[in-house]
């Protein structure tokens, strides 16, 4: 299947790669021309055989609707736009209903995976009508993990990034619960090899994890993450989790109370953030702070 890929960062370019490994053809565009293997939009749209489908992985808000805006002036009926960032739900609305108005379809695609995902590969939940769900299914299933989990089509659009969105809530509480336990376990005098006791917790605990294996990884990397600032940054996802939340009357305290630790780190320099800084660089190539 031929693709086009605009916004190839830690993400894109890996999914780029991935793509290409499992025999399609993609056609990149970025704004670094080291990247690009297109001058432009228009290059790049003239580059695609009708009918086109174009991903978009840009970042959310103002860089995703110019993408959107524009490719609405290149691309004609029957084409599909995907936009695969991290884009607020509601937004996916207004950008099917604006490129539906030109009978250009529209599916928004919320993708995990960080920096592992060009090996291991991406999960993918997925909004948007199903004849254009099922006409880019050969995309997904390069992308996702081998296997028979790693994608869903989570329902009308919005419902992938709505879906994205939530599983970065839970993301959050989890770095949460394991940043206090490596704290309190830093904290007192009789445990004197806390990265050990993180790395006991691998195999045959309930409270095993990708999450946790990439905790250890860190520690191996700085045992006491004596390099790191406690200062951690939030994507906009937990927050719109949390809002989400209230708008439904859902009580959500544990993702609320870790999103509300991410902002404390801006305050002092919170032990704890350090964990989730390193935890966020593991899994996703997110910059951290070094002291200093």
């Amino acid at each position: 299947m031929q693709l086009g890929l605009i916004g190839l960062g830690r993400m894109g370019g890996n999914m780029r790669e991935r793509l290409r490994r499992a025999g399609h053809t993609v056609i990149g565009y970025d704004r670094d021309p080291d990247l690009s293997d297109a001058a432009n939009l228009a290059d790049l749209v003239d580059k695609l055989a009708a009918p086109r489908t174009v991903w978009v992985m840009v970042p959310a808000g103002s860089p995703t609707q110019s993408v959107i805006d524009e490719l609405g002036t290149l691309l004609s009926p029957g084409d599909v736009v995907v936009d695969g960032g991290n884009s607020r739900w509601t937004d996916d609305e207004k950008h099917a209903a604006e490129l539906g108005a030109k009978g250009i379809g529209f599916v928004d695609a919320g993708v995990s995976g960080g920096v592992w995902g060009l090996e291991n590969g991406y999960a993918l939940m997925v909004g948007g009508d199903k004849e254009h769900v099922d006409r880019l299914r050969p995309v997904f299933d390069a992308l996702k993990p081998e296997g028979p989990y790693g994608f869903v089509h989570a329902g009308k659009v919005g419902a992938g990034h709505f879906s994205k969105m939530v599983h970065n809530g839970i993301e959050y509480a989890m770095m949460q619960a394991y940043a206090e336990g490596w704290e309190l376990l830093e904290k007192v005098d009789s445990v004197d090899n806390v990265r050990e006791v993180f790395r006991s917790w691998q195999e045959g605990t309930v409270i095993r994890s990708w999450l946790l294996d990439l905790a250890v990884d860190a520690l191996d990397d700085d045992e006491h993450l004596d390099k790191l600032r406690g200062y951690a940054q939030d994507s906009g996802e937990g927050r719109w989790t949390v809002e989400a939340a209230i708008d439904h009357a859902v009580p959500l305290p544990a993702i609320t109370a870790s999103l509300f630790a991410r902002f404390a780190s801006r305050q002092d320099d919170s032990p704890q953030m350090k964990m989730v800084a390193a935890l966020r660089n593991q899994f996703g190539g997110h910059a951290v702070e070094a002291k200093g």
